[in-house]
């Protein structure tokens, strides 16, 4: 059964409504106030995520937004319809005045990800995708790299905020990944990160800390542009699986064999 359109018109109204509020707030002495010692929040990430509820509620009120900003539990997990926005990824950037940030929203129907919107006000660059309709990039059909070998490839990855706990299996990680590929790049906005695997900027990113908002998205973004995504493991990829590997396909293999032979360091 075709999937609403109002769905993704949705998706994109409330990106676009989010980006407007980022550019109110970005470099304008924005309120910054700190989750964790080194995790942000600032008054452009929950005004965004404010307006994005309003405006799903408003529409579907029997739908569930699950949020960054606002705590979800089981029964959230659990619905039939799944909002789930990062009203601004990468907030560490935004906080220092560094324009590569973005909101990320994505639809989970009966736990399929339908519809994927990651929008870059600054850049206004906005990303959309439909399963089975293909990604996207201000409208123009988008499709991964062709680069079929790790020594060929961009990478790039990021840290969660517990890597001052628990650093030294994810710099290994990171260093196995410096001696394989042409580079390897940390711009602090998963979101993003994966939205430019999907438009060939990239070549593949992972991730072995991750939350729903901050990939869902471009998830679904990296399977309609061609590529691959599963669990950093290489396990099934969900949502709420908690990490990443995305990649063009072709060097996935490659990139899994990596993460597994630093994780044992073999």
């Amino acid at each position: 059964m075709a999937l609403d359109p109002l769905y993704l018109a949705t998706a994109v109204e409330g990106a676009l409504a989010c980006g407007r509020i980022h550019r109110q707030y970005f470099r304008n002495g924005v309120e910054i106030r700190k989750k964790g010692v080194i995790d942000l929040v600032t008054a452009a990430d929950l005004a965004a995520e404010a307006r994005f509820r309003e405006l799903v509620g408003g529409r579907f009120p029997s739908h569930v937004v699950i949020g960054e900003e606002t705590a979800f539990d089981e029964a959230a997990r659990r619905a039939e319809f799944q909002w789930i926005i990062d009203p601004v990824d990468g907030t560490t950037n935004f906080a220092h005045g560094l324009a590569l940030f973005c909101v990320s929203i994505a639809l989970v129907v009966r736990g399929e990800l339908e519809v994927g919107v990651i929008y870059d006000p600054i850049a206004e660059e906005l990303f959309t995708a439909e399963r089975g309709l293909g990604a996207r990039l201000n409208g123009v059909r988008l499709s991964v790299t062709s680069a079929a070998t790790l020594v060929d490839a961009l990478l790039c990855t990021g840290f969660p905020y517990s890597v001052r706990e628990d650093r030294g299996r994810q710099v290994d990680v990171f260093a196995a990944f410096l001696g394989e590929a042409r580079a390897v790049r940390r711009l602090g906005s998963a979101a993003l990160d994966l939205a430019y695997v999907a438009c060939g900027r990239l070549d593949g990113f992972w991730e072995e800390v991750l939350k729903p908002w901050d990939m869902a998205a471009g998830a679904l973004m990296i399977r309609e542009a061609g590529g691959r995504v599963t669990a950093v493991d290489g396990g099934p990829y969900d949502p709420f699986c908690g990490s990443i590997t995305a990649s063009n396909g072709l060097i996935h293999a490659a990139m899994l064999d990596v993460v597994v032979k630093a994780r044992l360091g073999t």
